[in-house]
């Protein structure tokens, strides 16, 4: 709107006229100067000048919206704003629905935590006809690590969907809907990123699985900037096929050792650091997200697989929509089970601390820390 020309705003003309005159054409040429200099300028009084900039930033400034009228605008594009449900009732609350389309979802936590488990389930889930609640589409999956077992895929399948995996030719239907690519290497998975945008057109893909995207970048010989450099790349590619496709694209994140001196980098968290200091049985370990900040700002949910106390929890560690919270579950022949579908709600350190009893404080992924 600051390139509104002058001359289509209403202006009198007499005063539309001076603007073009003195050469100022747009909003953006006129509303820097204070009304002094535009009396100065186009010699003009000081009432003229006045009315005239109130005009100019009434046309050129955006309405406001209030937040019925948001909310009214959502309904009317669930199409565009719509949700892979995940059948976890606990969840789906929290998440407003479900996994959300046109965004990146995060799935983060340790090795044989259930993340792959998590991504077998959705996969079903959105290949799943629409009668039976599901996207009735296909699926792209890139099983970065060779953990994809067609095996497992059926097993969920048939305890989660009985009345679906029993009908003759179905389980054969269901898994010729899901496509496994395995890249060798962060180039060749740079290579197919063209490829998978058509396909997402062509093919009517609901759903993108990458699991994991750390795996790609600790296969590649970059270090430092450079590696932040071609993650950057990827990040904003990503990001660009969500919104393009309008699809939920979920995709796992591994976890890092953190020391301890470098989790207290904000002022506000001395106190409670010195606190967790003097007792150090207080976490099992301390891990964080591995990709670093960049990948952090990246992703709009994050959802993190944890085991604490010998119970495996997964929480939502960061959403627009919804507070911290942890939901104990357990992996059952069906997929992922919560064992409650109230959530815990989480302060301070425990948002973003991920814990893995058993697992020893430094953790090293193919010889280096992802920073």
């Amino acid at each position: 709107m600051a390139n509104k020309q002058i001359n289509q705003m209403g202006l009198p003309k007499s005063i539309a006229n001076v603007f073009a005159a003195r050469n100022v054409f747009t909003a953006k040429d006129a509303l820097p100067l204070t009304e002094f200099e535009l009396m100065e300028l186009l010699d003009v009084g000081l009432a003229e000048v006045t009315s005239a900039v109130a005009h100019i930033s009434q046309i050129a400034c955006p309405p406001y919206q209030t937040v019925l009228s948001l909310m009214e605008q959502r309904v009317q594009n669930e199409h565009l704003a719509g949700h892979l449900p995940t059948r976890l009732k606990g969840l789906d609350e929290t998440l407003c629905g479900g996994i959300p389309f046109g965004v990146l979802t995060e799935l983060v936590g340790p090795a044989g935590i259930g993340k792959t488990q998590f991504c077998l389930k959705l996969s079903l889930l959105a290949s799943l006809p629409a009668s039976y609640g599901g996207l009735d589409g296909r699926v792209i999956y890139i099983d970065v690590e060779s953990k994809f077992s067609s095996r497992r895929l059926i097993e969920i399948g048939v305890n989660s969907f009985p009345e679906i995996f029993h009908m003759k030719g179905m389980a054969q239907e269901m898994a010729g809907r899901i496509h496994v690519l395995r890249p060798a290497s962060l180039s060749e998975f740079t290579e197919s990123l063209q490829q998978i945008k058509v396909s997402l057109l062509q093919h009517e893909v609901k759903l993108l699985v990458i699991d994991s995207m750390a795996a790609l970048v600790t296969g590649e010989n970059e270090h430092g900037a450079s590696r932040q450099h071609t993650l950057g790349w990827h990040v904003s590619f990503i990001k660009s096929l969500a919104e393009f496709s309008r699809i939920p694209i979920l995709v796992t994140n591994q976890v890092r050792s953190q020391s301890r001196d470098k989790a207290c980098q904000y002022y506000f968290q001395v106190q409670s650091w010195n606190e967790t200091r003097e007792d150090h049985t207080r976490y099992d370990s301390h891990l964080v997200a591995a990709l670093g900040i960049q990948w952090a700002h990246a992703v709009t949910i994050r959802l993190v697989l944890e085991s604490k106390s010998g119970q495996r929890f997964i929480k939502v560690a960061k959403s627009p929509i919804s507070p911290p919270l942890a939901f104990p579950f357990n992996i059952t022949s069906s997929g992922i089970l919560l064992l409650s579908d109230d959530g815990i709600e989480l302060t301070g350190p425990d948002i973003h601390t991920i814990h893995c009893q058993g697992h020893n404080d430094i953790i090293n992924f193919g010889g280096e820390s992802l920073q």
